[in-house]
């Protein structure tokens, strides 16, 4: 799975592109005088899922118009299943890649069937009717999305949510290569939204491709093969969840600070981000143990912060954020006693600190060299709030200035 960022399109890479369903080589497309995206190189390959993503207005929506020619590119170069995309007629295109819209668009009291059945029309001639391998398509893409249900009422009487997965249900009765969905969960309840994501990687394992464009930076990472990363209309990163999706280039594209870990129910990426602070960044010893411990680790390391922690359990949660943020961490073995190697290594880089932060929760394993060396005393019966934690932080450091 590949998704270069500064390919071109030569005609020497024809060979390779005809055996991709959709290659995309240096798009551009402007609106008006506006240039949304530029320079865009992406390639899908059969059996993977590429996520797209970034912030409101990087060019998201505009790249899978343009993959559909509902858009016109001021350069560049769009290939479905080989073919140039300008040598296709409509029709061609709707064999080739199915798409899943964010905006619903139906006005009329269509029913669900009918919107589905609509899924058929590239494969049947101007006049043909609906045969047995339409009605197969249709009833398909209706059981998979879990919209039989209400398939006879007008999806006018739908919520936003169900219109969302009839229309996933339209893409998937259109029995095409490729999918292009923008926004696929943006809709949905969490339940149907995890559905939906898990539907479409069955899909793909099952040989289709698909590119995504998506908001959600833990599901892009938990059900992508490949991310590409877009912020003021170019690729500025591409590649694997685990590669691209690192507090740094969160922060570039999103511009927002971030914590990225790794979710221990599902092994993926933890993305969480935050506003950005704008504080200067100071060497921090954090004392603790526990989840509020591990909120309070991540929120310092987003911001910058040149943190250590300890003494904690290995495997405590605490001690897991400290890993993640590449802090220094002083561990014992879980249920071990803090030996005085330990505390003393815990109490060394307490007293090299600018801000000494200790979280109070009971266990005990809070020195007394280190709770008298605290400027911020944490309760986790009544935490801080992310902004004033970062606020008491600051002013300590300044205190000590």
């Amino acid at each position: 799975m590949s998704d270069e960022v500064s390919a071109t399109d030569d005609g020497a890479n024809d060979e390779a592109d005809a055996e991709h369903p959709v290659v995309v080589r240096d798009l551009a497309v402007s609106y008006g005088d506006s240039t949304v995206v530029e320079g865009v190189d992406l390639t899908l390959e059969a059996g993977s899922l590429v996520g797209l993503v970034g912030p409101n207005g990087a060019g998201k929506t505009t790249v899978l118009r343009a993959i559909r020619g509902v858009v016109e590119r001021d350069a560049g170069s769009v290939r479905l299943d080989g073919a140039p995309l300008e040598t296709l007629s409509a029709r061609a295109v709707g064999r080739r890649v199915a798409s899943v819209p964010q905006e619903t668009g139906l006005s009329f009291a269509f029913t669900v069937r009918a919107v589905v059945e609509m899924g058929r029309t590239p494969h049947r001639g101007r006049f043909e009717g609906p045969d047995a391998s339409d009605a197969d398509a249709v009833e398909n893409a209706l059981a998979r999305t879990r919209t039989t249900a209400f398939a006879d009422r007008p999806i006018t009487e739908l919520s936003g949510g169900e219109r969302s997965r009839v229309l996933l249900a339209r893409a998937l009765a259109q029995e095409t290569p490729a999918l292009l969905l923008d926004e696929p969960t943006a809709s949905l309840d969490v339940n149907h939204a995890v559905e939906t994501m898990a539907l479409i990687r069955r899909l793909v394992d099952d040989g289709r491709a698909a590119i995504a464009a998506i908001h959600d930076l833990e599901m892009a990472a938990r059900y992508c093969d490949r991310v590409v990363v877009l912020a003021n209309g170019r690729v500025r990163a591409a590649g694997p969840p685990d590669a691209v999706l690192d507090a740094d280039t969160v922060h570039e594209a999103f511009d927002a600070e971030a914590f990225v870990g790794r979710a221990p129910a599902t092994g993926g990426r933890a993305v969480t981000a935050y506003p950005s602070a704008d504080a200067a960044a100071h060497r921090v010893h954090v004392a603790g143990v526990g989840p509020e411990t591990a909120r309070i680790v991540a929120r310092l390391g987003a911001a910058g912060h040149d943190l250590s922690v300890g003494v904690v359990p290995a495997g405590d949660a605490a001690a897991l954020a400290a890993a993640d943020v590449d802090a220094t961490v002083v561990s014992v073995p879980p249920f071990a006693d803090v030996d005085e190697s330990a505390q003393a290594t815990a109490v060394e880089l307490a007293e090299c600190a600018a801000v000494v932060v200790a979280v109070t929760d009971g266990s005990g394993t809070l020195t007394g060299a280190i709770r008298e060396r605290a400027d911020l005393v944490v309760d986790t019966a009544d935490p801080p709030t992310d902004e004033t934690l970062l606020a008491r932080v600051a002013a300590a450091a300044g205190s000590d200035a």
